[in-house]
This record gives structure tokens, sequence and C-alpha cells, in this order.
């Protein structure tokens, strides 16, 4: 019976037309199912190659600007899903005759803008041909005139940065790809990206490019991790490690005057190269793998060339948090912020962020003597609505605070034993913090400004007091438990007395008090413990059941006997004192109403069947 409701495909009718043309069967909604499921008469009129560049046009070919928008990229949509349904007649076709792939890669020499969405059916395919026949593909590829200059014309479309990520991840054999990154490196894939992190560029190339490259040092550390001993080297990475590339990139963002969007990308591009961690997967940043001891190694030495190409342009850096590219007034509720804080300066908290981390010696020397944390902390404090800046600045504050007494030069990679001369000149960021900076008394007065605020008409705590908070409690987290505690007690006890003062009474009192207040659950208690009533529940779990337990709660065993004749009946005389009267008139309708609509949505399966059905 079931069978006869089978719906059945539509293509074998069509194919049978002898005039059967690419649109009717594009129409048809099971093409790309029955294409998939490689049907025999189906791929075979597919892979004519007239029908082939009749596919290939779709997804190259701007649509018709009358088309109706609901049909506009129906056929270049469906004409991309044949040609990437992985169907090995398919791809054997496409990437062995040379005049489909002339006519794919033609889409290329369109000129800027490309329609992004032909664009990114172009990247699909392309990425297929890479995946599926990467040695013909990659011939073809090198043959082409500056393919390479070609491709970055058009790195303002997304979907090109998508074609040219392909071509470093889509191509799987060992020695192919190994070809591929050279061929790359050759062509001077890196300083090209970099060349488009300019102020004469837009800010789609600014963008695209920056991602690019941060794609590729990931990706390609990715490798290296996953394989360990056996992983060969990668021009590309070792190309964007060297000092002059990082010199070039700063050349790009600061030589050409100030823009925010090339700062800002720029930035990006470091935070990859300076990132010491394995990503964690997407929403648990806890379970990032473990590095091993040759990673450690790798990341080392990569990170302290970006280091050594950094260090002369730190200056340029403490003077965009001094003098940022200029902004407009910003309304805010709270009045108006003239000039905002700006994403430029924000990046330069998280880049400073991530160099402080490095615990370099001649990095801290120089960010104590550039008086970095004066600025930092004075943005905190003029800025106290803008978290995401609270944030970099409690990190780069605890990141010194507890830091080791390390050396790290740019030459050796490695930890050098200190001699007590270079110990005093490693705590020179401590030093430039707790005393330069006085950031025990910056603290105590934010504090005190914060109380009186708070008692003014209509006052109100202040939005930084929660990571101010925060701060006091790692500087004394880490003189109660810290590598660093004996010297930041030193820094403290040298303050002046009324200060000292001020210091342990603040802590006993008004930050015991805000600890002890934060710390209290909700509700007073945790909702993810057991309620008394679970509590009290679990007490009857581990009792052993006998046969007298039963009357313990007012049974017997007669109460769960079986009978002939309905037992306990006496029990159900509340139940049966209910009224749970329906009036007769409303159930008739009811039934009236739902025969109707079972006779309308149910065909009748009565006396036309037979028992074969069944």
């Amino acid at each position: 019976m079931f069978w006869k409701f089978a719906t059945t495909s539509n293509i074998d009718t069509l194919l049978e037309k002898e005039d059967i043309t690419l649109q009717e069967l594009m129409d048809d909604d099971d093409v790309l199912q029955e294409c998939k499921g490689q049907h025999t008469k189906l791929i075979e009129f597919l892979g004519k190659v007239e029908v082939m560049e009749d596919l290939v046009s779709y997804i190259i070919t701007e649509p018709a600007e009358d088309t109706d928008d609901t049909v506009k990229y129906k056929y270049p949509n469906v004409a991309c899903e044949l040609l990437t349904s992985d169907v090995p007649q398919l791809n054997d076709i496409l990437g062995d005759t040379e005049s489909l792939r002339e006519k794919l890669f033609s889409f290329l020499d369109h000129e800027p803008t490309l329609n992004p969405l032909l664009a990114s059916f172009f990247s699909k395919v392309v990425g297929i041909l890479l995946t599926r026949k990467p040695e013909p593909t990659l011939d073809y590829i090198k043959s082409r005139p500056d393919f390479l200059g070609t491709v970055l014309k058009h790195l303002g479309t997304s979907a090109i940065m998508d074609l040219l990520l392909r071509l470093v991840t889509c191509v799987e054999a060992v020695d192919l790809r190994a070809q591929v990154l050279s061929w790359l490196n050759e062509k001077n894939l890196v300083e090209r990206l970099i060349s488009l992190i300019d102020p004469s560029q837009d800010e789609d190339f600014h963008c695209n490019s920056a991602q690019s490259l941060c794609d590729i040092i990931r990706l390609s550390r990715e490798h290296m991790y996953t394989l360990q001993e056996s992983a060969q080297d990668d021009p590309l990475l070792n190309t964007l490690e060297r000092k002059e590339t990082v010199q070039l990139l700063l050349k790009h963002m600061f030589d050409g005057g100030i823009s925010e969007s090339v700062t800002i990308n720029g930035i990006s591009v470091l935070l990859a190269l300076l990132e010491i961690r394995r990503p964690a997967p997407f929403g648990f940043p806890e379970m990032a793998p473990e590095l091993t001891q040759l990673d450690v190694e790798r990341l080392a030495c990569g990170v302290s060339k970006t280091l050594h190409g950094l260090s002369d342009r730190l200056p340029d850096f403490h003077s965009l948090l001094e003098n940022p590219p200029k902004k407009d007034v910003m309304s805010c509720t709270f009045g108006d912020l003239n000039p905002p804080l700006g994403n430029t300066r924000l990046h330069v908290g998280k880049l400073l962020s991530a160099i402080l981390i490095t615990n370099t010696h001649n990095i801290n020397v120089q960010l104590s003597e550039l008086q970095i944390f004066n600025a930092l902390l004075d943005l905190f404090f003029a800025y106290e609505y803008n978290n995401f800046l609270h944030t970099q600045v409690v990190q780069c504050i605890q990141t010194v605070l507890g830091n080791a007494v390390t050396v790290t030069t740019h030459t050796s990679h490695s930890s050098i034993t200190l001699s007590k001369q270079n110990v005093v000149n490693d705590e020179i960021i401590k030093k430039h913090l707790f005393e330069d900076c006085r950031l025990i008394q910056r603290i105590l007065d934010a504090w005190e400004d914060n109380r009186v605020h708070e008692t003014e008409a209509g006052g109100h705590r202040k939005g930084n007091m929660g990571h101010l908070t925060l701060i006091t409690n790692q500087i004394l987290e880490n003189i109660e438990k810290g590598s660093n505690a004996d010297r930041i007690r030193q820094f403290i006890e040298g303050m002046p007395e009324e200060d000292q003062g001020r210091w342990q009474k603040f802590v006993s009192e008004p930050l015991a008090e805000m600890n002890e207040k934060n710390s209290r659950e909700l509700g007073g208690h945790n909702p993810m413990h057991f309620s008394s009533d679970d509590d009290g529940e679990t007490d009857y779990r581990d009792i052993p059941f006998t046969s007298s337990s039963a009357q313990q709660f007012g049974f017997t065993d007669g109460d769960f006997a079986e009978q002939e004749e309905p037992v306990g009946i006496d029990r159900f005389n509340k139940i049966n004192s209910l009224d749970f009267e329906i009036k007769a008139d409303i159930q008739s309708a009811n039934e009236d109403l739902f025969e109707k609509v079972v006779k309308t949505r149910i065909p009748n399966f009565g006396a036309d069947s037979d028992d074969d059905d069944v």
C-alpha cells in the first residue's frame, strides 16, 4: 500500500527527450541528488564537452540585469553544485580538457570588482580541481602569465582570498604541496600581500590581505604541529617569520601615513606571528592542545625574529597611544567621547599584551623607557566604560606580575641564567609599573574617587571598578604565592608610610568587603547543587527495601496483589467527586469537525485496496 505514494524521479523521462536542454534538467528539483548518486544517463549527458562548457559559462557570466531576482542566480548556483558534486567522470573532463580550463580561468580576466557570488562559485570549482586533479590544474596555473598578480588584483573580493588559501591547503600530496609552496614563495606571495596593506589601497585589500597572511601562518604552523619531526620546511612561513619581512610590514604601516585600517590589519598579522599557543577548538578555550618541545623550539625561533623586527618600531606604537588617527566625537548614553578611544589604540593594547607575554629583556627595557604603562593606565582611567581596553590593560599587568625572571635574546632563542646585575635590569618593567607609574597609589586614588562619586547626587559606581578590583586581587595573589612575591613586597614597602597605611586599610576593609560580596552565591546557594528536597530523596535510595518496608509508607502486601476484581476503589472517591463534565453539544461539534478534516486530507483506503497491498 505504502509504495503507491512514493515519488519517482523525472530525470529519466527528461533524458528520453531528443531535444532536452540543460536548463530543463537544471529546473528539475532532483538533478543534484541524481548527479551525486551518479545516475548513468545523467552523467553521460553532463559529461559532454559542450554541456560542460555551458555549465562553466553559467558560473563565470554575469546574469542579465533585467532577470528576475528570484531566478537570477538559480542556474549559476545549480551549475556550481553540479560541477562540485565530486563525480569522478565530471572531474576528469573538467580537469583534463584544455578548453574548459581556459574558459573557467578566463573569469579572472574581468576587470575589478568581480561579482562576489560568481567569484564564490568560481573559487569552489577551482577548489575541487585542486583537490581531485591537482597536477594538471597546477601545471596550468603555473603556465598562465602572472597568475598570482591576476589573483591579487581581485583580492578585494573575499572569494578570491579563499581561492588563494585553497592553493595552500587543497593540495594533499606531500611532494606536490612542497612544490606549490616553493612556487608561491618564488613568486613573492608574502611580500606582495604585505604591499597591499598600505594606505594607498582600499580597506577591502587591507582586510583580505591581512587575513590571508594570518591564515597562512596558522595553517602552516598547525601542519608542523601535526607532522612533528616529519614536517618539511615551509618556505612561506619561513619568509613570514623573517626579521626583514616584519620590518617591511611595519614600513607600510607607518612610513606612508597613519591609516586606522592599515594599522589594525597590520597588527593582526603581528599578533598571528606572536601567537605562542595552539588554537583551541571553537568555544572550548581550555582545551587548547599542548605543545611539544619541538613545537616550543620552532615557535621560539619565529617569535624571536618577529620581536627583533618589532623592536625598532616600538616608539611608533607608543606614539599611536598618545596621538591616534583623528576621530569624530562619539555620543554615548553617559555623555560625549571626544575623542573616542578608537580601534587603533585598542589593537595597540592587544599587541603590547602579546609582546609582554614573551618576557624578552631587551623589549622590557624599551617599553620601560617609553613609559608604556603610564600611557596604558592613563587610557584605563580616561575611558572608564571601555571594558575591551580594560581587559587588555589587566592582561598586561597580570603578565608583568607573573613573569619569571628570565632573559630571552633575539639570537639564541633561549633563557639565560642571570647574574645579579641582569636580575636588576630584567625587573625594570616591574619597577616601571610600581614606581614610575605608581600603580598602588593610582588604585587607591581611583577607589577613593569612586567612593566620592557614588555619594554624590545621582552618583553611581564607575565602569572600570570591576577590572580595578581584579588588578588589586592579582597583586595580592602574587604577593601570597607568586614567583615575584618578595620583589612586589619590596615595592610596596618602599612606598611612603602614608601610602602603605592607606594600602593596608584598603585591603582589609573596602576590598575585603567587595570580595565578600562578589563571592556570595546568588540567591544564597549554588543552583548546581542538589536542593534540600533532592538531598532528602537520596536518604531513601540506599535503604534496603524489605517486605516490611511498604508498611512504613502506609501500604500492605495486598495492595500490590493481582485480583480479578478492581482493588482499592475507595481510594478514588476523591477523583470521582470531581466534575469533569463535557457538554454533549460541544463534544459532538468537535467530532464532526475532526471527521471533516480526516475526509479531506486522507484518501479512502476502503474497498478499492486489494489484500496484496497490505
